[in-house]
């Protein structure tokens, strides 16, 4: 069975605010805040994938702890970096 691709836009923002169990408007909220940025079809279109989703349900996670917006917009920026700099050194342990 091949394996879904979890960055490929697949759901529109009923769907993708149905799954993360939130209002459509709050998707939109999260995108002007610079939370979440969904893929934009050619008509404009928002399109989110199941890494969008996830990222969703971490927004939850961190807003049932209290966290305001501005901190989850820079909680997940660190989470996103450290992501990065992770695969970088696995990289470079691969590589020698």
């Amino acid at each position: 069975m091949t394996q879904r691709d979890a960055a490929k836009p697949l759901y529109g923002i009923a769907v993708a605010a149905d799954l993360a169990d939130v209002p459509e408007a709050t998707l939109r909220l999260y995108e002007r805040r610079g939370i979440l940025t969904p893929f934009r079809s050619d008509g404009g279109t928002r399109r989110y994938s199941d890494d969008d989703i996830d990222r969703l349900r971490r927004v939850a996670e961190l807003r049932d702890a209290g966290v305001n917006l501005a901190g989850i917009g820079r909680v997940l920026e660190l989470e996103d970096e450290n992501g990065d700099l992770r695969r970088e050194l696995d990289r470079e342990r691969r590589s020698r």
